[in-house]
């Protein structure tokens, strides 16, 4: 797997070996990417939920991305995260949480205007987490939720504030993006 585009384009990332996480594919990547250079406001920091390898965060600091918190509560994930941010040069614009989502969400504080969520495809509580999201303070005005996700749990169109903005399939991967709206 490599990132696909902006300053690292082509940096090749280490990721968990077998089948024990699915990273997200370079196309299904680029569209999230294609998309939100289209119609997300603000890039300044991100917040990479379910990181596994940490694509989808570095992807972001690979292009116009400032800072990213990124939680995975599978230490063999936070060190490949660590891995991947040191090999870039970029450990310096990103901290690593190794902890559950439920529980970050609890605790961190931060606004975030990019939110990537990539649970895994047999976690039926997607919806009840974009609820949580909706309710808290890490998204703020404007903020774009990404989520990588299957379709045998449909997602509805409102989310306590988050409204469905953009859906796309690519093969098996379902992307739906929301957008935070007071």
């Amino acid at each position: 797997m490599r990132v696909t585009g902006g300053q690292a384009k082509g940096t090749e990332l280490k990721i968990l070996p077998g089948r024990s996480i699915r990273p997200t594919t370079n196309v299904a990547r680029q569209a999230i990417f294609s998309i939100l250079e289209n119609s997300a406001e603000g890039w300044e920091r991100a917040l990479d939920l379910y990181a596994g390898s940490g694509a989808l965060g570095i992807e972001a600091l690979s292009r116009k991305t400032e800072w990213v918190d990124f939680v995975d509560h599978r230490k063999k994930c936070c060190d490949i995260i660590k891995h991947n941010l040191e090999k870039m040069g970029i450990i310096h614009k990103a901290h690593i949480y190794c902890c559950s989502v439920k529980r970050a969400i609890n605790f961190l504080s931060n606004k975030y205007d990019i939110i990537f969520l990539d649970p895994p495809y047999s976690d039926p509580s997607t919806n009840d987490l974009l609820a949580r999201l909706g309710k808290s303070k890490l998204a703020g005005e404007h903020s774009m939720i990404v989520i990588c996700h299957a379709n045998r749990f449909p997602l509805g169109p409102e989310y306590d504030g988050l409204h469905l903005v953009k859906e796309r399939h690519y093969g098996g991967t379902f992307i739906s993006i929301y957008q935070k709206e007071n």
